[in-house]
C-alpha cells in the first residue's frame, strides 16, 4: 500500500509539474493583437507571429484592399459524409469576423477583379517590434503558415482543458455536449469517445481514417512555397535567412549564396536550441541566485532611499540652521548700527534744541549793543562775540552726523538664491575623454584626460591599466572599446593607481615591445563614474636611449643653434646655397651640419624618437660610426655630385666593395621621406616615398648591425637597413639647408601638473542590512 501510495504521489506530481510549465508558457502562445491565444497564426517578415484574421482586420483598418486569405476547409456541418441527423438541430454558424469587418469599412465589391489595380506594397505596424514591416506585393499572402505555433497551441489546449480553452465534441448533443478527445484528419471534425466509436465503426472503410489530438483547424500540416504552389520547403538560405523551394533554389537572386538542405538546417538549429535549452536548465540555480539578488536588491532599495530622505533632510535642516544662525548675527550687526546712528542723531538734537534754549542770548546782546561807554562795551562784548560766532558756524554747517538710510546694509542673495535652486543630488563624474594627441608611450606610459563640458567634477580618478600583447606590430595605436578583448587572446589582470590627482599620469615598470590598454574613471562623493574609452599604445621595442645633441664635430656650427636642454636643434641656410639659388647654377657645392649624440652606443639594443620639422629642406636621420663621422664630416663633400648617395648616408663610390656600411641614415624634408629600393619593407624596383609622421622612431640592434626606422605613433615599421658595428656607433643627425627638429623628451622629465589629492570619504549607494 506504501509502494502504490509513493507512485500515485510521483505521478500527481509528475502531472501537475507539466501542467504548471504548460501553463507557464501561455503569454509566448497570445497574438499581441487581439491578446488571446493566437489562431492560424502566421509568421511575419519581423519573425513574430499574429492571428491572420488580427492581421488582415489591421490591414483593412489603415485602408489597405482586403486581403485574400488562403480558406478553410469544409467542416463537418457541410460534409456530406459526417451529416448527422443532430446536426439539423445545431445554430447555424456566424458570420466570419474579416467579413464582418471587410462589409463594414469597404464595403462588397462583387464584381472586382484581382489584377484590376497595380500592386500595393503593405506594411504592417508589428506590435510586438513597434515597426512598419514591408510585407511585399501579395501582402499577407507572401507570409507562412507557424504550424510549430499551432501545435504546440493545440498541445497546450489538450493539456489544459480548462473553461473556454476546452474543444467540445461537435457531434454530441448541445445539454449534454463532451469534450473532444480525438480529432479526425480525414473527416475533419473532433470526437469524444462515444461518438468517435459510433461514426467510425469496426470494420468500415471509415475506421482506418487518421486520429489525431484535438484540433480546430484541419488545413494540412505542411509548408508549401507562397510563389510556387504545391511546392514544398526542401532548402533554406543562410543568406536571405529564408525557405525555399526546388525552383526558388534555381533563381538567379540564390546564386553564390549559402543554401543547405532543409534537413541539414533542421539538425544543425535544433542541436543549437537544445544546447542552449539544456544550459539554461543547467544554470537554474544561478537563474535563482540572481532572482535572490534582486530581491534583495529591491529591498536594499527600499532602505536606502529612505536612508537617503532620512540624509536629504537632514542636510536641509543643516541649512536652515546655518540660514538662522547667519540671519540672527546679520540682525545683531543691524541693531548694532541703528543704536550708534540714534545715540549720534539724539546728541545733534539736543544741541540744536539748546539753541532754542538760549534764546536769551539775543536779548542779552540787544541790551548789549545799548551800552554807549566804550570801554565797559568791549570788555562785555568780547565773551557774546565768541557765543554769537560759534552759533553762527553750526547753522551755516548743518549736516546729519548719521546717515539713516541704511543703504550700506542690502544683502544680496541672488547667487545664494541660484544655488539653492540648483540644488540637487550630486552626480558621479561622466566618463574621461582620453587626449590621443598627448598621450604616448615612450620610457613610461603618459596618459593624459579630460571630463566633458556636463560632468560632475571630479574629486581624484582611477587609473588602469593592462598588458594585452606582445611582438612588434601586434597592434597599431589607437583608441578602440571592444569591452577588454586583447590581442592575441593574451593579458594580464588589471592593475590600478587610486587617488590619481589633476588630469595626467605616468605609468612605469613596463615590459618592453608590449601592448597594454589603459582606461579611466573620475570619484567624488556620489562614487566612481563609467570608464572612458579603453587606449591601446604600443611600448618601444628596446630601452629608449637618452642622450644629448653634440655639434662639435660640424664644420659651420654657427649656423647650428641648439635649445635649452640640447635636445631642440634649428639649422638655417648657409651663404653657398643662396649664392647658388641666385646664380642659378645647375651644380653646387654645399657641406652638411652635423649633430651627434653625447653617448656612443657599444653594446645591446637602444630605442629613441625625434619629431623633424616638415617645413624643413633636406633632414638626414640615422647612425654611423664614431671614427667615420669624424673623418667624413671634416672633409667637403659634394652634395650634387653624381656618386653621392643621399640615402646611404655617405659617399657609395668610396664604399661599394663594404658589405656593411659604416653609415646609415633615411632622408627626410619637405613633409616627405625617402624610403631607399633596399629596405626590407619595400617590394618595389625603385625608392618611394612617404609621409612624414610626427614623429620618428629607431632601433639599433649592435649586435646585429641593423637599424629599424619605426612610425613612432604606430610603431610601424617604415625602413631596415645594415649599420658596421665594429666600434662605438653614434646617433646622428645631418642638416643640408634649413631645418629644425626636437628630440622625445623622456616622460620620467615630464613636470606634470597635479592638484593635491582630495581625501574624502565615499558612502556606499546599497547598504546591506
Amino acid at each position: 500500500a506504501d509502494a502504490e501510495l509513493q507512485t500515485f504521489t510521483s505521478i500527481m506530481d509528475a502531472l501537475v509539474r507539466i501542467s504548471s510549465n504548460m501553463k507557464s508558457i501561455e503569454r509566448e502562445l497570445h497574438c499581441p493583437v487581439c491578446e488571446e491565444m493566437v489562431k492560424q497564426p502566421i509568421v511575419l517578415p519581423c519573425m513574430h507571429s499574429v492571428c491572420v484574421l488580427c492581421a488582415a482586420e489591421v490591414l483593412v483598418q489603415r485602408g489597405y484592399p482586403p486581403p485574400e486569405l488562403p480558406p478553410e476547409p469544409n467542416t463537418p456541418n457541410s460534409s456530406p459524409i459526417t451529416r448527422s441527423p443532430r446536426q439539423t438541430r445545431r445554430p447555424p454558424p456566424k458570420t466570419d469576423r474579416l467579413d464582418r469587418v471587410i462589409r463594414t469599412v469597404c464595403g462588397t465589391h462583387p464584381g472586382r477583379r484581382r489584377k484590376d489595380t497595380p500592386p500595393v506594397i503593405m506594411l504592417f505596424p508589428c506590435p510586438t517590434c513597434r515597426k512598419d514591416v514591408e510585407l511585399g506585393e501579395k501582402g499577407l499572402a507572401d507570409c507562412l503558415r507557424n504550424l510549430t505555433l499551432e501545435r504546440i497551441v493545440e498541445r497546450y489546449r489538450h493539456t489544459v482543458s480548462i473553461g473556454s480553452m476546452a474543444i467540445m465534441c461537435q457531434f454530441c448533443k448541445p445539454p449534454q455536449a463532451l469534450e473532444a478527445t480525438k480529432g479526425c484528419a480525414d473527416c475533419r471534425s473532433n470526437f469524444c469517445n462515444e461518438c468517435f466509436k459510433l461514426y467510425h465503426p469496426w470494420g468500415t472503410p471509415r475506421a482506418q481514417h487518421e486520429h489525431i489530438l484535438p484540433t480546430l483547424s484541419f488545413r494540412p500540416k505542411v509548408l508549401v512555397c507562397v510563389e510556387h504552389e504545391q511546392e514544398k520547403l526542401q532548402f533554406y538560405c543562410r543568406s536571405c535567412q529564408r525557405l525555399l523551394c526546388a525552383l526558388c533554389k534555381l533563381r538567379r537572386t540564390h546564386s553564390g549564396h549559402k543554401v543547405m538542405p532543409i534537413a541539414l538546417a533542421y539538425q544543425t538549429l535544433k542541436e543549437k536550441i537544445t544546447k542552449e535549452m539544456n544550459y539554461i536548465w543547467a544554470n537554474q540555480d544561478a537563474v535563482q541566485a540572481q532572482i535572490t539578488q534582486v530581491e534583495s536588491g529591491i529591498a536594499q532599495t527600499e532602505v536606502n532611499s529612505g536612508v537617503a530622505n532620512e540624509q536629504l533632510n537632514q542636510s536641509v535642516s543643516e541649512l536652515r540652521g546655518v540660514l538662522a544662525e547667519r540671519q540672527g548675527a546679520l540682525a545683531m550687526t543691524l541693531e548694532g548700527a541703528r543704536a550708534q546712528r540714534a545715540s549720534s542723531l539724539n546728541a545733534q538734537l539736543s544741541e540744536k534744541q539748546s539753541l532754542l534754549v538760549n534764546a536769551g542770548l539775543l536779548t542779552y546782546t540787544q541790551e548789549l549793543l545799548k551800552e554807549t561807554d566804550q570801554p565797559c562795551f568791549v570788555q562785555a562784548a568780547r565773551t557774546t562775540h565768541n557765543r554769537l560766532a560759534e552759533a553762527i558756524g553750526k547753522l551755516q554747517n548743518f549736516s546729519l552726523s548719521a546717515d539713516p538710510s541704511f543703504r550700506h546694509f542690502q544683502i544680496d542673495v541672488s547667487r545664494e538664491l541660484k544655488a539653492l535652486s540648483s540644488m540637487n543630488f550630486i552626480q558621479a563624474p561622466l566618463a574621461p575623454v582620453i587626449d590621443t594627441q598627448k598621450t604616448l608611450a615612450y620610457d613610461q606610459l603618459y596618459l593624459c584626460w579630460r571630463l566633458p563640458q556636463d560632468s560632475a567634477p571630479a574629486w581624484h580618478y582611477s587609473v588602469e591599466y593592462q598588458r594585452k600583447a606582445a611582438g612588434a606590430g601586434a597592434l597599431w595605436g589607437g583608441v578602440r572599446s571592444e569591452g577588454g578583448k586583447g590581442c592575441n587572446g593574451a593579458h594580464s589582470p588589471w592593475q590600478r593607481l587610486d587617488d590619481v590627482g589633476g588630469t595626467s599620469a605616468v605609468i612605469d615598470r613596463l615590459e618592453m615591445d608590449s601592448v597594454y590598454v589603459l582606461r579611466v574613471r573620475g570619484c567624488n562623493k556620489a562614487g566612481y563614474g563609467e570608464y572612458s574609452e579603453e587606449v591601446y599604445l604600443h611600448t618601444p621595442p628596446a630601452p629608449v636611449l637618452s642622450f644629448c645633441l653634440d655639434s662639435r664635430w660640424s664644420l659651420h656650427a654657427e649656423r647650428v643653434a641648439l635649445g635649452k636642454g640640447q635636445t631642440y636643434a634649428r639649422s638655417v641656410p648657409g651663404m653657398t646655397l643662396l649664392q647658388a639659388a641666385d646664380r642659378a647654377l645647375t651644380s653646387c657645392h654645399l657641406t652638411t651640419d652635423l649633430l651627434v649624440a653625447d653617448v656612443p652606443i657599444t653594446q645591446g639594443r637602444h630605442y629613441w624618437a625625434c619629431s623633424v620639422e616638415p617645413g624643413s629642406y633636406l633632414v638626414k636621420v640615422g647612425v654611423g660610426l664614431e671614427a667615420k663621422l669624424q673623418e667624413w664630416f671634416h672633409l667637403p663633400q659634394d652634395m650634387a655630385s653624381p656618386r653621392y648617395d643621399p640615402d646611404s648616408g655617405h659617399d657609395s663610390g668610396a664604399e661599394d666593395a663594404q658589405d656593411c656600411p659604416p653609415f646609415c641614415f633615411l632622408t627626410m624634408g619637405m613633409g616627405k621621406i625617402l624610403l631607399p629600393k633596399c629596405g626590407a619593407s619595400n617590394t618595389t624596383s625603385g625608392p618611394l616615398t612617404a609621409p612624414l609622421p610626427p614623429r620618428l622612431g629607431l632601433c639599433l640592434d649592435f649586435e646585429k648591425g641593423q637599424l629599424t626606422f619605426y612610425d613612432a605613433h604606430s610603431l610601424r615599421v617604415l625602413w631596415e637597413g645594415t649599420v658596421e658595428c665594429s666600434a662605438p656607433v653614434c646617433p646622428a643627425f645631418c642638416f643640408i639647408g634649413g631645418g629644425a627638429l626636437q628630440l622625445q623628451e623622456l616622460i620620467a622629465n615630464r613636470s606634470t601638473e597635479q592638484n593635491p589629492p582630495r581625501r574624502v570619504t565615499i558612502q556606499t549607494r546599497a547598504t546591506d542590512h
